[in-house]
């Protein structure tokens, strides 16, 4: 698995491979001039010593001239890779948001959603150094090593075996660290994802309220504390995991130099000429500093496979829920059959059971029953923002999986019992559904939706933003704008999932208007959450513990005195109670 996402990682790359090819040719011609200045210093030196002014201008002037080179080089090649690197993180966000577009509602609703944001902003965000610099720079090191060993072989063999004998010893020591830092990198960006979990849940319109009217704000406050601690002493071991190793490699780099001078000047013999020491010496610390840079980039690249396997963990979930390549772009006709569906969340018992009914096109179906008897499940069914596990549910004679999500997003149109609205304008969040929608039409939709008396008296009427999840707005005002934003769709098929259950009695009545209006001509499919909205539909399928026990209209229910009529009778005496 980490030989596979190490090569999934580098295949990030391959549509940069042109740029990519530029800036290896950039750190090739860097590397091998970077070599010439050790000879040069040669030459400089050798000149010194026989007084040869003509010579030593000669190596000065080259020495200057390959610094400016160099640094051209430099900064074309850190523009290249920096852009290289930009596209890759670019790719890689688009791809983990895209998928994540791609997965049915199951996934979000057992994943909290703080922690897709982390994978999002703190996982890929973490691998950006690895991406924009590190590709580059182990290049670079690689190519500099190999020049300057082929430059110290040049000068002295005896010197260059001498100076390469403790690189394996440091590649084992800096392998064992590497292991230890992608464990505590794992840990650590499994903590900054329960702190941004925490931040999103606590920190927003709704956790705050409920924290301070729970009195829980202090235990909030100790327990983001605790694991904000606990991502400190992660953070701190992760610095620190192999800095004792990485201190004794740097400290025999260090006092490599004294080494070579002592070696070349008494153990070979003492034929080894000062220039020729000076010069190795140079060609020395090319080699060991780009050598220290790979054993620390090393650690670094292992922190970014725990990243790496993070986001490839998220780019791995299926996708149960796909469009069909000859998925159907038009229907004919907007009836709604389920046969024979059935359908769980994941447990042994089934939510719904063995479902069969018919809405034919331009009538209202009312699904009634008590909490936890399938109403919604059916409902999100039909939008396929689930899929049965038998059975079939076709729109229009056509079976949903064999529509294309365009066609069945235009045929179904949902308003669904928790109201959400984007931190937007009024204008925006009802031109979600329609973007091409004229303002004549946004408005006809408001008033249709009994809003637009609502909306026009504030202070910037429709371009007034309704704040975080629409919190500018209360219950009913919201789930009109939800309503309207139905209606400006102008879907065939509607489902109602409890719309108008956080309505009063008076703004019910309105809304309950508007749709009765919408619903002519249209297939509408309606969650009751009050019986008395649901008289008059055509036909009523009562549900009890995910299988339907009856179906009819609301006299010839309640004439049967089944289930439908007592929950008939309930809802009557908890109105006489005062018990909305």
């Amino acid at each position: 698995m980490r030989r596979a996402n190490v090569r999934r990682a580098g295949r990030l790359f391959r549509p940069y491979w042109r740029r990519l090819s530029l800036v290896c040719a950039l750190i090739v011609a860097s590397s091998g001039l970077g070599v010439a200045p050790a000879f040069l210093l040669k030459r400089a030196l050798e000149a010194i010593g026989s007084h040869n002014s003509t010579a030593l201008a000669y190596a000065a002037g080259g020495m200057i001239l390959v610094a400016v080179v160099n640094g051209v080089l430099g900064v074309i090649q850190t523009l290249l890779s920096n852009q290289i690197g930009q596209h890759v993180m670019h790719d890689l966000r688009a791809a983990v948001f895209r998928h994540l577009q791609r997965l049915s509602l199951a996934f979000f609703t057992r994943t909290r959603g703080g922690e897709v944001q982390s994978r999002i902003n703190n996982d890929i965000g973490g691998i950006q150094s690895v991406v924009t610099e590190t590709a580059t720079t182990i290049a670079s090191n690689v190519t500099t090593i190999i020049a300057a060993l082929v430059g110290m072989l040049v000068l002295s063999w005896e010197l260059a075996l001498f100076a390469f004998a403790l690189l394996p010893v440091f590649v084992a020591m800096t392998k064992r660290v590497g292991a230890e830092r992608r464990r505590v990198a794992t840990s650590t960006q499994e903590t900054l994802a329960d702190l941004s979990s925490q931040v999103q849940e606590s920190l927003s319109v709704s956790g705050i309220l409920l924290g301070k009217t729970m009195g829980r704000t202090r235990e909030l406050a100790d327990r983001f504390e605790r694991d904000s601690l606990k991502l400190a002493d992660l953070q701190v071991r992760q610095r620190m995991t192999g800095r004792w190793v990485m201190a004794s490699i740097q400290t025999s780099l260090a006092v490599m130099p004294a080494a070579i001078y002592w070696f070349g000047g008494s153990a070979i013999g003492g034929h080894v000429s000062v220039p020729l020491l000076v010069a190795f010496a140079t060609l020395q610390t090319r080699l060991f500093f780009p050598a220290n840079s790979l054993l620390s980039v090393g650690l670094d690249v292992q922190t970014s496979l725990a990243l790496f396997d993070r986001i490839f963990e998220y780019l791995d979930q299926p996708v149960d829920i796909a469009e069909r390549p000859d998925a159907v772009e038009v229907v004919h006709g907007a009836d709604v059959v389920f046969d024979h569906v059935s359908f769980r969340y994941g447990g042994e018992k089934w939510t719904v059971e063995d479902v069969s009914f018919s809405v034919p096109a331009g009538t209202t179906t009312a699904l009634v029953g008590e909490t936890g008897s399938g109403k919604t499940t059916l409902a999100y069914l039909v939008a396929r923002l689930y899929e049965p596990q038998r059975g079939v549910i076709t729109l229009g004679g056509v079976d949903v999986r064999d529509l294309s999500f365009d066609a069945l997003a235009a045929l179904v149109g949902v308003v669904a019992q928790e109201t959400y609205l984007f931190h937007a304008s009024v204008r925006e969040n009802l031109a979600f559904a329609k973007p091409e929608a004229t303002h004549d039409e946004i408005v006809t939709a408001a008033e249709a939706a009994r809003i637009h008396h609502v909306i026009a008296a504030l202070p910037e009427g429709y371009d007034t933003v309704v704040g975080e999840r629409g919190y500018r707005f209360s219950g009913g005002e919201k789930q009109r704008i939800a309503i309207a934003r139905t209606i400006l769709r102008n879907p065939p098929i509607l489902v109602l999932d409890e719309a108008t259950s956080s309505l009063d009695t008076s703004t019910e009545r309105l809304v309950q208007e508007a749709l009765d209006s919408l619903s002519e001509g249209r297939t509408t499919i309606a969650i009751a959450h009050r019986l008395s909205t649901v008289r008059d539909a055509d036909q009523i399928v009562v549900l009890d513990q995910g299988r339907v026990v009856e179906f009819g209209r609301h006299e010839e229910l309640l004439a049967r005195g089944g289930r439908y009529a007592a929950l008939v009778n309930r809802d009557v005496e908890l109105e006489l109670l005062g018990v909305d």
